[in-house]
């Protein structure tokens, strides 16, 4: 039976305004929600308890965040992987990520088991199959691990790590993968949900604590949360056209964020979605799972002078 919810307590807690807002990230030790937006070229830090949001502008389009061990943020951007450091707004790129394809681009981007940050890729022009899916490790080696993805968003694992989520959203389908936690490589993939009757198409993901996928729902305005088996549990309605990736946040990790797009809408479409582009929240009645760190080493601390 699907519980389907019309606008069930969903707040808009940040009327952001975002072009393309993306990659929310929860960070505990900050008790804040990263997020991007890749038109704009920004990082947002919002701090829910006091009502303030943080910004700063990149050189180049972020798609997607993680929290480094080290301190600071990991980010993704078009063509590669930067660390960036909001103390100082240093940005320092570490690694290319497909040099070989100028017409490609990162997109949805999550650090997984063991700490090592995992990379989906995308025809920038939104039309060829010529993305993938990389693997990132903390001593900087980059692995390919997917090939032939038209627009990879939903980087997700299952409670005890053993299944992978992936979605393609060109393609409208959300594909589960056999993942070995220790050496961080899929097995063979399966079709886990598609959106294709509904006429919209599968964008970022958060796990819940009892092994449901929630999907944010490009073009159909709504949140749906997916039983392990794939089937449709409940859906969440949303007063905007593109909602656009989803997270876990609060203390107790029970507060679901979910980022928008004011890109894609007519003029018309954007006077009636005055919200588009904002950030919503609603207590979905389970809890999340925290999102590792990227694992590379913690700076050293300076000896103590006597």
């Amino acid at each position: 039976m699907i519980d389907s919810v019309i606008h069930q307590k969903i707040e808009c807690v940040l009327a952001a305004g975002d072009a393309l807002g993306e990659g929310p990230l929860w960070s505990a030790r900050e008790g804040a929600l990263y997020r991007v937006d890749i038109v704009g070229r920004r990082v947002h830090r919002f701090c829910p308890s006091e009502g303030a949001q943080t910004s700063w502008s990149l050189p180049a389009r972020p798609t997607a965040l993680a929290e480094r061990a080290a301190g600071g943020l990991l980010v993704a951007f078009d063509c590669g992987l930067a660390h960036f450091d909001p103390a100082t707004g240093a940005f320092t790129p570490q690694i290319a990520v497909e040099p070989d394809r100028p017409g490609n681009r990162c997109n949805d981007g999550r650090c997984g088991p063991r700490g090592r940050f995992f990379i989906g890729t995308m025809d920038d022009g939104e039309k060829a199959s010529t993305g993938g899916l990389h693997r990132y490790d903390p001593d900087g080696a980059l692995t390919r691990l997917l090939d032939g993805m038209g627009i990879a968003n939903t980087l997700a694992w299952s409670p005890d790590g053993g299944t992978f989520y992936f979605a393609d959203s060109l393609t409208a389908e959300i594909r589960a993968f056999p993942f070995d936690v220790d050496d961080g490589v899929l097995g063979p993939g399966r079709l886990f949900a598609s959106t294709a009757a509904e006429g919209c198409a599968p964008d970022g993901s958060a796990m819940d604590a009892d092994g449901c996928l929630w999907n944010a729902q490009w073009g159909g305005a709504r949140v749906v949360r997916y039983r392990p088996d794939g089937r449709v549990d409940r859906v969440v309605r949303l007063p905007v056209a593109h909602p656009t990736s989803c997270a876990f946040g609060g203390p107790r990790l029970d507060v679901l964020f979910v980022t928008s797009a004011a890109v894609g809408l007519k003029a018309g479409q954007r006077a009636r979605q005055p919200l588009a582009g904002g950030v919503f929240a609603f207590e979905p009645g389970v809890r999340g799972l925290p999102v590792p760190a990227f694992a590379d080493a913690p700076a050293p601390s300076l000896p103590e002078r006597s």
